[in-house]
């Protein structure tokens, strides 16, 4: 009687990219996959990302560009890191300014505030400069990430967030492009309101300084890992100020000083 072969050990990555398309597809919250990989492994925490990338392009969703996560020195250190994250942004996460988003959309959604950069030029360069950024910009626009966890009661750490696509959700861009030359990105306030009462207030500055700092890190980030940015990429580079969790039935306005406003609008 033959012996019976060892069951084959489960790849722990793609068991844990598995447990997130699981809780996307069903709609409810999974518990974290740090409990899958090795404790500080980002680069195990980028390979899950990876995968699901790799599966959802199989299936047809469209890469439209990158968003930054963690670009709050605070955040930064509440999660024992020192760089700021990255995910995809795919077609299917953009909202228009002002449309209704469905109950159910997402789970778990919180919004920010933010500047998001669309390009007009590859970023390909292995040594980029903030002059190769700054030029390849065609215009600024002003923006709401709404995230959302597919972890359980947002019981995150860097490796659960990065695993998860930086915790993404949807998008909503304002319709108004402003040049770079017309406009401080660094000196931009910004204020968020919920149905007219302010819930976030925030600048430029908090986002690793300058967004443009944080757009850098990202484009280089990009080159480095093999998937540069590309002309007609949008960039979310990150939240101005604190995100604001949201209920069915509230109306989010962000304004930011010489971008003008956009609205989230979330069905009852």
């Amino acid at each position: 009687m033959m012996a019976k072969k060892p069951a084959k050990a489960a790849d722990p990555i793609k068991t844990a990219a598995t447990r997130i398309r699981r809780a996307m597809t069903s709609g409810k919250p999974c518990k974290p996959i740090r409990d899958l990989i090795k404790k500080g492994d980002l680069e195990a925490a980028y390979a899950i990302q990876q995968t699901n990338t790799d599966f959802w392009l199989k299936e047809g969703r469209r890469p439209v560009g990158r968003k930054i996560g963690l670009t709050a020195k605070t955040v930064q250190a509440q999660l024992g890191v020192d760089q700021p994250d990255f995910g995809i942004l795919y077609a299917d996460m953009e909202v228009v300014d002002g449309d209704e988003i469905a109950v159910g959309r997402l789970m778990q959604p919180k919004v920010e505030g933010e500047i998001a950069l669309v390009l007009d030029d590859d970023l390909v360069d292995e040594q980029l400069t903030l002059v190769d950024l700054i030029d390849s910009v065609a215009y600024a626009l002003p923006a709401i990430e709404v995230v959302g966890s597919r972890i359980a009661n947002w019981d995150i750490t860097i490796l659960d967030t990065i695993a998860d696509n930086a915790s993404s959700g949807l998008y909503v861009l304002g319709t108004k492009p402003v040049g770079l030359h017309e406009i401080d990105l660094r000196m931009c306030g910004m204020v968020m309101e919920n149905k007219g009462d302010q819930v976030s207030i925030g600048a430029g500055a908090a986002c690793l300084g300058n967004p443009l700092n944080a757009a850098l890190w990202l484009a280089r980030k990009m080159v480095e890992v093999g998937m540069p940015l590309m002309a007609g990429d949008t960039i979310m580079t990150g939240a101005l100020g604190p995100m604001a969790p949201v209920t069915p039935g509230d109306v989010i306005e962000v304004r930011i000083s010489g971008l003008g406003s956009v609205r989230a609008v979330f069905g009852k």
